[in-house]
């Protein structure tokens, strides 16, 4: 692999880093709101949070699929904590959507019992 495609894989791993960063620093927003019941707030980050994923996601693939049509792709570290650092991200809105459900359920369940 030449310096330039070097590099341009490194520009990459940044992209998926940055990504993910920006993707967890929503989740993070989004559980504050969830934890002051504030639904449509939460619900709205996590929306920013997956595009911010999927941007990720995107620049992560096209590097896969060039591996896939037989183009050299070293081994990089970079690019290696980069993807580990987007599944982490990808898993954390996972179990931030789930624990969004779920307290939108056991707050409509508190709003029928104190209605009684």
């Amino acid at each position: 692999m030449s310096q330039h495609n070097t590099e341009r894989l490194q520009e990459i791993s940044m992209k998926i880093i940055l990504g993910a960063g920006d993707a967890r620093a929503e989740i993070q927003a989004a559980l504050k709101n969830i934890e002051m019941f504030e639904f449509e707030e939460a619900e709205a980050k996590l929306a920013q949070a997956k595009k911010h994923m999927s941007k990720a996601h995107s620049a992560q693939t096209e590097t896969i699929q060039e591996e896939a049509r037989s183009e050299t792709i070293p081994y990089s570290t970079l690019f290696t904590h980069a993807q580990d650092h987007l599944m982490t991200v990808m898993s954390e809105w996972n179990i931030a959507r789930n624990l969004l459900r779920i307290s939108k359920t056991f707050d409509q369940r508190i709003k029928k019992l104190e209605e009684k």
